[in-house]
């Protein structure tokens, strides 16, 4: 992603959780831009999740992940404090693209879990890369952030491109199709639940 570059394009987006304006940012490819969807002014502390683009579960609900829950709260928490930043990323299936992570949950209906299938299909565990989220913060102007995330290694990352970063949990109730799933976060990729 151009580290320089500015928004494409703004919108009014009005939701069920209140009004936002989208902001639509050039991504990794042309086809893909990554969004910041932001209510109220942008000061001091924001309020941020950094979402990472997952069609199974943002559009169609699946049960298997808890990423549309997530985005979902995300939304409601903004709309409680009445400011915030969600940075959707273009980076599907932890990097891997849409078909790939299909195959993945073959796999892992035959037993393995998520990092398994990913080495698997010859994949990283994690692929997904959080430049594009750098980018578009420096664009708004924010330096200080309240992270909605569960994984601490996107703190970390943050925090190394010189943002002030303080983690808070993001916690989505577990169901009996994505609690393995849940569970492998947590073991593997020490996510914190």
């Amino acid at each position: 992603m151009n580290k320089n570059s500015e928004p494409l394009v703004e919108a009014r987006l009005p939701t069920k959780y209140g009004d936002f304006r989208l902001l639509a940012f050039p991504g990794d490819n042309k086809d893909k831009e990554n969004l910041a969807l932001i209510m109220g002014e942008i000061e001091d502390e924001v309020l941020l999740r950094i979402h990472s683009e997952c069609f199974t579960g943002d559009v169609l609900h699946s049960m298997r992940c808890d990423c549309g829950e997530q985005l979902d709260l995300a939304m409601m928490k903004i709309a409680e404090e009445g400011k915030g930043i969600i940075i959707y990323l273009r980076q599907e299936g932890r990097g891997i693209g849409l078909v790939n992570k299909l195959k993945a949950y073959n796999l892992q209906d035959d037993g393995m879990d998520t990092v398994e299938a990913n080495i698997a299909l010859g994949f990283g565990a994690e692929l997904r890369d959080y430049s594009g989220a750098t980018a578009i913060l420096r664009n708004l102007g924010v330096t200080k952030i309240k992270l909605m995330t569960n994984n601490p290694s996107k703190s970390e990352e943050l925090e190394k491109d010189g943002f002030e970063v303080k983690q808070i949990n993001h916690i989505t109730i577990a169901n009996n199709e994505n609690k393995d799933y849940l569970k492998t976060k947590a073991d593997k990729m020490n996510h914190t639940f």
